[in-house]
């Protein structure tokens, strides 16, 4: 039988730089969790969380490498490209938080109560979560769009903090949630609102991109997201600046930690957290509204 479709796997999916770094955070991805399960150990949430990131971080990863291997990813009704990259960043910033949150909680230089083995596991471990990130971050970097280059939404510098903007929020809900008391004004209600409301937004805006659906929607979506965007950094400075009095104004809450406060139990340590990433995901809306006036939109690379 005549072939009529061109060669049915794609080599360059596992010898191109990307395919490398692909074929990299597989290996380090799997070295990882193997390593802590086998030996290393964890518990707590914030095991857990790390043993989410590898395992998920693994298996996506897996799937994209046989889908391009394969050339399945032609049947998928997604935009190959826009989904690739929003991995890709998301994926490094999931294994930067592990790289940190693992050595920070379970690693140790003596040997006792754990025993030196189970210690060197956990250094084993964390050394290869470091450079799983590092594998991610590569990816990032040899993806991302070229000044003049024409290429998927995702993979553009405001695509690219689309992802930042939704992981740093879920930074903000994770402290919201841990006792920030933040119904205890109107105000701070409000900035609540605020955080999820362009949490929402952007996380819809970053499903039209990897479904490619942005071409059947009945109003220009490049020109709802700049507007979007600007309207974000509006919402994010009322935050910023309504956030801070209502909880460190001594008038309404404490300029400084109580001094009985538990650590790890402290509804100011919350706040302070809030805070912080507060003006980081201002900051991280006002570069990618400067960005997003420049791009081009392509829904089906």
């Amino acid at each position: 039988m005549e072939s009529t479709g061109g060669p049915y796997l794609n080599t360059a999916a596992v010898t191109s730089p990307v395919g490398i770094a692909r074929l990299l955070q597989m290996t380090f991805g799997c070295t990882t969790f193997s390593l802590v399960a086998h030996q290393g150990g964890f518990s707590a949430a914030y095991g857990t969380f790390c043993m989410f990131v590898w395992t998920f971080c693994f298996a996506v990863t897996v799937f994209i490498i046989t889908c391009e291997f394969t050339h399945l990813h032609s049947c998928l009704s997604i935009s190959w490209g826009n989904f690739t990259a929003a991995f890709a960043m998301l994926a490094t910033l999931m294994s930067v938080t592990a790289a940190v949150i693992y050595p920070l909680y379970f690693v140790q230089l003596g040997c006792y109560p754990i025993g030196c083995e189970v210690r060197d596991f956990r250094i084993a471990a964390s050394v290869f979560a470091g450079l799983l990130f590092v594998a991610y971050a590569a990816e990032v970097f040899l993806t991302r769009a070229k000044p003049g280059q024409v290429t998927s939404y995702m993979a553009t510098v405001s695509g690219l903090l689309k992802i930042v903007q939704a992981f740093v929020a879920c930074i903000i809900f994770g402290a919201l949630v841990n006792d920030s008391q933040y119904g205890k004004y109107v105000a701070t209600q409000w900035c609540v609102a605020v955080y999820s409301f362009c949490f929402v937004v952007t996380v819809v805006v970053v499903a039209f991109s990897v479904t490619g659906k942005t071409a059947l929607l009945w109003f220009p979506f490049e020109r709802s997201v700049v507007v979007y965007t600007f309207g974000a950094v509006l919402l994010y400075m009322s935050a910023a600046v309504i956030w801070p009095v209502f909880c460190f104004d001594s008038k309404y809450g404490s300029p400084r930690r109580p001094g009985l406060c538990a650590k790890g139990k402290c509804p100011w340590d919350s706040q302070l957290v809030i805070a912080i990433f507060t003006y980081v995901n201002l900051l991280l809306y006002v570069v990618d509204l400067a960005y997003s006036q420049r791009i081009r939109f392509v829904s089906h690379l």
